[in-house]
C-alpha cells in the first residue's frame, strides 16, 4: 500500500489546467507506477472530495543536447480529475481562477 502523499507529487498549474478548474477537473503530477484506482483514493483522502473519473496521460521526456552530449529530460504522469457534481470543490485551488 502506497502512502498517499507518495502518489500525488504535486499540481500541475498551467493556462490549460485553469481553465478546466471551473468545471471541477483538476490536474495533478502523479507518481509514474500508479494507476487511476491509487489515484482516485490518494485524492479522495487527501482533500476530502468525492472523485467522478480519473483521465491519465504519460508524457516521455524531450532529447536535449548541450554539446556533444544528448540526454533525456524525465518522463512525467499527469493526472486530470474530475471530481462529483455533488462534491464541494478542492480549498487549494479556490482562489486560482
Amino acid at each position: 500500500m502506497k502512502h498517499y502523499q507518495d502518489v500525488i507529487i504535486r499540481p500541475i498549474l498551467t493556462e490549460k489546467s485553469y481553465d478546466g478548474i471551473a468545471d471541477m477537473r483538476y490536474t495533478f503530477q502523479v507518481n509514474l507506477h500508479s494507476n487511476k484506482t491509487e489515484i482516485k483514493q490518494a485524492v479522495e483522502a487527501l482533500f476530502n472530495v468525492k472523485v467522478a473519473k480519473v483521465n491519465t496521460v504519460r508524457t516521455m521526456g524531450k532529447i536535449k543536447r548541450m554539446g556533444t552530449h544528448s540526454g533525456r529530460t524525465p518522463e512525467i504522469k499527469k493526472a486530470i480529475v474530475t471530481l462529483d457534481p455533488s462534491s464541494k470543490p478542492i480549498e487549494f485551488f479556490e482562489g486560482m481562477y
